[in-house]
């Protein structure tokens, strides 16, 4: 049964990226939205086993909604990529405090993501 994945990121380029490369595995069904509202409105109705949130999105950022998908008990401890284009030190830190298990600086590879996605579900850093 593959892993049910939630994608968000607002540039419709990097989550059809991120999508195409987790559903190519074979591995995962994977959902996609492009604002961190959406992705709020989706969780009450899907079931999912892996979150990858872009950090820089308008309105409702992926820090804010790492805490708010942290807050919900039944997501509480679901594996959680970041992906952002700020690779500091601080920006790192930022993600993993709030609640992300990686964290991905783009641009990144198809295999790079696979790794991150390994990482994070097997409760690696």
């Amino acid at each position: 049964m593959p892993i049910r994945a939630l994608v968000v990121d607002d540039s419709a380029a990097m989550r059809n990226f991120v999508s195409s490369v987790l559903e190519s595995s074979g591995e995962y069904d994977v959902d996609e939205v492009g604002h961190g509202f959406e992705a709020i409105r989706l969780l009450p109705r899907g079931d999912y086993a892996l979150f990858v949130f872009d950090v820089n999105m308008p309105d409702f950022n992926g820090l804010e909604l790492i805490r708010a998908v942290r807050e919900q008990p039944r997501y509480s401890r679901t594996p959680l990529v970041v992906m952002t284009t700020e690779g500091r030190l601080g920006d790192v830190e930022r993600a993993k405090q709030a609640g992300a298990n990686v964290v991905l600086t783009k641009p990144f590879t198809p295999e790079v993501l696979l790794a991150a996605v390994a990482r994070a579900l097997g409760g690696g850093d």
